[in-house]
């Protein structure tokens, strides 16, 4: 082996001196390092085999609503919504087991599952969709106290004329046509003009023998989907 000038056999020296003093940190940080990349690894996998379940599932619960088995539609539901509570498959589900108990009559049962979306639901569109179809199942159970407490809870501003609408229909209940009419007319001018549900409102505000008072709309519009929104849905 060829004999080492000076200033290699100072370069050598200086990474024996620092190894001896700084050696163990390093392989710390480097086995460190290399654990957070395989745990992220290993992380990644384990949410896209999730996603993989939870997609099989909801095709599953799918297929059941279709064929109108509430039986196993609650059944996979239950699955669904027990071992993948925070995915937006599971909310999906949720409003897709509600629709059928409803058009089923079995209220207090879409009762729960909405109750159930509401307090799981990620986004606030999510949590005002299930505040509105939650109040109209309420509204089915002659529970009007509540279902006008589920409304103000409902956070999405995209929602509010859609909110402003179903307060209506439980004013309209408890036989309050004066207030009704009210919560009618600020619906209204909240929704989109070119919004065909918006001409429902106004049905129901002439039922009432009063005429729509023109105004712009104050709120920003809500996904189509959303409208289905009425007791069958």
């Amino acid at each position: 082996m060829a004999q080492l000038d000076v200033e290699e056999q100072e370069q050598l020296d200086q990474i024996k001196a620092y190894w001896r003093r700084y050696g163990n940190f390093t392989l710390l940080l480097i086995v460190a390092v290399l654990g957070t990349f395989l745990g992220w690894n290993q992380w990644q996998k384990y949410q896209q085999h999730e996603a993989i379940q939870a997609s099989a599932m909801y095709d599953e619960l799918d297929q059941a609503v279709e064929a109108r088995d509430l039986s196993r539609a609650s059944q996979v539901f239950a699955d669904l919504k027990k071992q993948y509570p925070q995915t937006l498959l599971a909310q999906q589900g949720a409003m897709l087991v509600a629709k059928l108990q409803v058009e089923s009559t079995q209220y207090e049962s879409a009762r729960q599952t909405l109750a159930w979306l509401l307090s799981h639901a990620i986004t606030d569109e999510y949590k005002s969709l299930a505040s509105l179809r939650l109040a109209a199942v309420l509204i089915e159970l002659k529970k009007y106290d509540e279902a006008l407490s589920v409304l103000e809870a409902s956070p999405s501003k995209a929602f509010e004329g859609l909110v402003a609408d179903r307060r209506g229909d439980v004013l309209l209940a408890l036989n309050q046509p004066s207030r009704a009419a009210d919560a009618y007319q600020q619906a209204w001018q909240m929704l989109d003009r070119q919004l065909d549900y918006r001409r429902f409102v106004e049905a129901k505000l002439a039922a009432l023998g009063v005429v729509a008072a023109q105004g712009s709309p104050t709120s920003p519009v809500a996904p189509a989907a959303s409208y289905e929104v009425g007791p069958s849905q």
